[in-house]
């Protein structure tokens, strides 16, 4: 079965740690794949080579892998360049997330080299984080296997969704006219949002803080308490 039938139609999840965060160890993420694992999800999602590296030997799910990392002058930072997809694909990454926006690259990459030289010369996966439908129409078109929704908002010229939740129109168009498969990833934090998606057409469903960010769901309840502390 092929890494993408192994996918389709399931949860992935996103085991990551912010910057700062108490579970921000390898060892974690691990046990965190590991529980996604026994749940039923179908994939990971993980960042850095030690983290992927700690999951990979802990799981035999499908990992998709990242390199956040952060250039100079760059406000690219989803695995910016070749050099750092093969550190992830060295981690043992089956898929790998870059950022498949217009922006600048360091080093002067295109998006259709580094596209290309992905498949050619790590034989994984290319999987592109998109923040509009335009975007993962350009990347299905120079060759990537897969374009996912996950930067909806978090770019200067798609802000204005992030407090809508779920990019569902994103999604939608994707899904008609992308040609490869689409995931949907990004503000999906209830079960009805995933099945909505997977409703809509999408190949599979990403989803992290909800699951793997326990300050996140802590910080919740703990609102709601601070009216009586006063």
């Amino acid at each position: 079965m092929s890494v993408l039938d192994q996918l389709k139609g399931g949860l992935i999840v996103s085991c990551q740690a912010k910057e700062g965060s108490p579970f921000r160890m390898p060892v974690i993420m691990a046990a965190m794949a590991k529980a996604a694992e026994q749940s039923g999800a179908v994939g990971i999602r993980a960042n850095g080579y030690d983290d992927i590296k700690a999951i990979r030997e802990a799981v035999k799910l499908p990992i998709i892998g990242i390199l956040k990392k952060d250039y100079d002058g760059y406000d690219v930072y989803i695995t910016p360049t070749f050099e750092d997809a093969k550190l992830v694909a060295s981690a043992g990454a089956d898929i790998i997330a870059i950022d498949a926006t217009p922006r600048n690259r360091p080093g002067g990459e295109t998006l259709k080299d580094l596209i290309a030289r992905i498949k050619a010369e790590l034989n994984v996966l290319v999987m592109a984080d998109c923040s509009t439908a335009e975007e993962g129409l350009e990347a299905a078109k120079l060759g990537a296997d897969i374009v996912a929704t996950t930067l909806s908002g978090y770019t200067e010229y798609s802000k204005h969704t992030l407090d809508k939740g779920p990019d569902v129109e994103m999604l939608k168009v994707l899904v008609e006219k992308a040609g490869v498969p689409v995931i949907a990833e990004g503000r999906f934090n209830e079960p009805g949002d995933v099945e909505n998606a997977l409703r809509i057409g999408a190949h599979a469903v990403v989803v992290g803080t909800a699951l793997t960010a326990p300050e996140w769901r802590m910080k919740q309840f703990v609102e709601v308490t601070e009216p009586f502390r006063k």
